[in-house]
């Protein structure tokens, strides 16, 4: 997730900010801060409980806005089974002498 508290103070750090940044260090998730936002990296659950902690800290020490970016990296495929339940598609599983052809049909 990407995300960023207001109001901006070019004098200093706000403590809404100080406070989100707080619950991302706590959440242990992967943290980089950037001159237009906070990103965490993490997994799901890990993540969206962090996401609902900065909303109520940061929100209860004086943000009036935060906006949020949220991606999802999918899971890479794990390997099949071995069997023909996992043959990939276009892999003959038929079962030696049965017959596939539908009644009525030439081929």
């Amino acid at each position: 997730m990407e995300f960023s508290t207001e109001p901006f103070d070019l004098d200093g750090v706000p403590p809404h900010a100080l406070e989100a940044r707080r619950v991302i260090d706590e959440a242990g998730l992967d943290v980089e801060v950037g001159p237009f936002g906070t990103t965490a990296e993490g997994e799901a659950q890990a993540v969206l409980a962090a996401l609902d902690r900065v909303f109520r800290g940061a929100l209860g020490v004086g943000a009036s806005r935060i906006s949020v970016q949220v991606t999802t990296v999918p899971d890479p495929p794990s390997e099949p089974a071995a069997g023909p339940a996992a043959a990939p598609r276009g892999t003959d599983t038929q079962t030696p002498g049965t017959d596939t052809q539908t009644p009525g049909t030439d081929t």
